[in-house]
């Protein structure tokens, strides 16, 4: 079943398509225009938190750091 995001990415999809024609390079530019139109659609809906994302796109500060390796070293 097709969602408001799954055409929105379609429409997005064709814009970015007729606007700079046909090749390999165009091509992966159609589908990032896709993805563009894809996630604006989920954001608009509500059903993307763009806090959340950046939550899960950054390094948790929390995240333990690694020990010496072997017995002796020395940590900096």
């Amino acid at each position: 079943m097709i969602t408001t995001r799954h055409l929105a990415a379609a429409l997005g999809f064709a814009f970015v398509a007729a606007w700079i024609g046909f090749g390999f390079g165009y091509a992966l530019l159609c589908l990032v225009g896709a993805g563009a139109f894809y996630y604006a659609a989920a954001y608009l809906a509500g059903e993307l938190d763009l806090g959340q994302l950046g939550e899960r796109l950054t390094p948790s500060q929390s995240t333990p750091t690694r020990g010496p390796t072997r017995p002796g070293a020395r940590v900096r």
